[in-house]
């Protein structure tokens, strides 16, 4: 019977103590850092260079459209602009697919 008591101890004493977890939260959040550094804040500042971008178009601005239409803008409206792509033809687009603004004299060179 006295082999018994020890047995019984040993088995309710406390299980031993795990790796602390800290370490797993900290490279959690260096991953989470890296993320809106490398993904979210790049992609944050290229949408305010478009912003900026179409807000400041006005007519005769030579622009690309993200469809890869060459042309001169007509009229601007609040949502659409016109462009003129050849003499005489006219497509209208929404402002928001103006992807970059062209130097001065693009066209003729086109």
């Amino acid at each position: 019977m006295n082999a018994l008591i020890p047995t019984a101890w040993a088995a309710t004493a406390a299980p031993a103590a795990g790796p602390s977890p800290l370490p797993s939260f900290l490279l959690m959040g260096a991953i989470l850092v890296g993320m809106y550094f490398l993904l979210i804040r790049p992609q944050q500042k290229r949408l305010k260079e478009h912003q900026s971008l179409v807000s400041k178009l006005a007519a005769g601005d030579e622009v690309v459209t993200s469809g890869g239409l060459l042309g001169r803008i007509t009229e601007v409206g609040d949502n659409f602009v016109s462009l003129e792509v050849a003499d005489g033809v006219r497509v209208k687009v929404q402002k928001s697919q103006v992807s970059a603004l062209m130097p001065k004299g693009t066209l003729k060179s086109a």
